[in-house]
Formats: structure tokens, C-alpha cells, sequence
């Protein structure tokens, strides 16, 4: 999908890039398949805030996406392209034989007229989903299930997608987008393909009013702060954070650490870890 930069008319198009919608086939959304989502500004149900700087932003209706696939052996046709505020990949509108509508990722080489099922016996094409059992090794996929019908729950975001590496009676070895490599139950489906947009990561804001309208408030850095609001503030000048790695408002680490119990159930399925 091209992507089109702005002429340098101010500096905050100087190095804008944005999206040229060439592969969007409508602008309405089908109106039986979008519900009101309500903001939370970063807060819980107590009204406490829980991830800072969300806030504001464009309004925005929640498309209903077919993770499950569940409407198997029944052929369908994708009948739009669409675009959707809440997710950095495309979706797609498909009409089943039944007459029933429902979203879906669009992966990579999907078109209108296109004609996709769910179920064992479906094709190996882009938009097809099938059980992992089912897929050579080779084979690209994305939107997967962790538990057989629980809905696809990996491998989603804009351009990504998982590669089967090998199987067996049981299991199936796939290499994540990060590189981990795991082993998922055969039973579980998956969606045949690479999600689509995947030129999502050569968008450049280019201000801060764009990143505004998304959802997020502005960040202010520890090292503009006192000691009393933050482990970074004090000091005389521009100083160094006086420690041997930063550290968050609340004294953690602020770039990480292990967080994973040693004795977690899912430790026996991945063969080799991201990093």
C-alpha cells in the first residue's frame, strides 16, 4: 500500500508521512456490526488511573471482528475493504452463503469477490482458516488460537504473521513474529496469510497533535521533575539520573524485567524463547 509524505509547508509536515487508502473499497462500515465505544481515560472501574497519559482523542465506533471463524464449511465473499480506528490492520466485510456478514482481518493479496471459508477442508489461500493440523509446514498465518475456540489471540497487528515450522500427531511448531518459537495444539485454527498494511511501520506522526487525536496526552520526562515526584528530578543543570539504570515514577525499572513466573504451565510449549 503506497504511503504519501507532505510537502514541508510547516514543521509539523515537515517528515509527515500518512496512509493513501488506495486498497479501501468503502467508507461506511456495515451498520449491524459496529457498537459505541465509551473512553476511560486510563482508569479502572474505581476511577483510578491505571496507564497514564490516555486521554481525549477522536470519537470512535468498535467494529465486531470474527476472531472465532466459528461459521464452518460455509463458503463466503469478501464485499469491502475497510478501514478501522481501533486496529492497525485493515478489515474485510464477508458475506456468508447463510446471509450472515462478518469482519475479519484482511490479510495480504485479499480483494473484494474473493471467496474464503473456515473449517478443515478449506483452500490454503489468503482469508481461508483451518486448523493448524491441516496447514503444510511453510505456511503463513496469523489470528491464532492459544485453546481450541477461544478465538485467534496472537499474531494480529498490522504486517505480521507466523510461520509453521514443522508438525506433528499433536502439535505444531510455529516461529512467532519475535522470533519465539512454540508449540500450539494442532486443533487450533488459524488464518491463512500475512495481515495486511503492512507499510503501517513507515508512518511518521510528524506532530504532536496527530498522536493527540489517537488517545494519548503528553509525557512529561522524570529528569524535569523533583525528587519528591519522580527517582530522575533533582540535581543542579542537566543532570544524569544518578543510578544504574532508569527507573519508573514508582522505582521499578523503567526498561523492564522478568516478569514471567519460573513454574508458569505454558513454559513446557516454547522451544525457544525471543531473546
Amino acid at each position: 500500500m503506497p504511503i504519501k509524505a507532505y510537502k514541508p509547508t510547516s514543521p509539523g509536515r515537515r517528515g509527515m508521512t500518512a496512509y493513501t487508502f488506495e486498497e479501501l473499497t468503502t467508507k461506511k462500515p456495515e451498520k449491524s456490526l459496529i457498537v459505541p465505544l465509551k473512553k476511560n481515560a486510563g482508569r479502572n472501574n474505581q476511577g483510578k488511573l491505571t496507564t497514564r497519559h490516555r486521554g481525549g482523542g477522536s470519537k470512535r465506533m468498535y467494529r465486531i471482528i470474527d476472531f472465532k471463524r466459528d461459521l464452518r464449511d460455509i463458503p463466503g465473499e469478501v464485499l469491502t475493504i475497510e478501514y478501522d480506528p481501533n486496529r492497525t490492520a485493515r478489515i474485510a466485510l464477508v458475506q456468508y452463503a447463510n446471509g450472515e456478514k462478518r469482519y475479519i482481518l484482511a490479510p495480504v493479496g485479499l480483494k473484494v469477490g474473493a471467496k474464503i471459508s473456515a473449517g478443515e477442508g478449506a483452500d490454503i489461500s489468503p482469508g481461508c482458516a483451518l486448523p493448524l493440523g491441516s496447514m503444510p509446514p511453510g505456511t503463513t498465518v496469523h489470528n491464532i488460537e492459544l485453546i481450541p475456540g477461544r478465538g485467534g489471540q496472537m499474531v494480529r497487528s498490522a504486517g505480521v504473521g507466523a510461520q509453521i515450522m514443522a508438525r506433528d500427531a499433536e502439535y505444531v511448531l510455529l516461529r512467532l513474529p519475535s522470533g519465539e518459537e512454540r508449540r500450539i495444539h494442532a486443533r487450533c485454527y488459524a488464518t491463512v496469510g500475512q495481515v495486511g498494511n503492512v507499510e503501517h511501520e513507515n508512518i511518521s506522526l510528524g506532530k504532536a497533535g496527530r498522536k493527540r487525536r489517537m488517545g494519548w496526552r503528553p509525557t512529561v520526562r522524570g529528569s524535569a521533575m523533583t525528587p519528591r515526584d519522580h527517582p530522575h528530578g533533582g540535581g543542579e543543570g542537566k543532570a544524569p539520573v544518578g543510578m544504574s539504570s532508569p527507573k519508573t515514577p514508582w522505582g521499578k525499572p523503567a526498561m523492564g524485567y522478568k516478569t514471567r513466573k519460573k513454574n508458569k504451565p505454558s513454559n513446557k510449549f516454547i522451544v525457544r524463547r525471543r531473546k
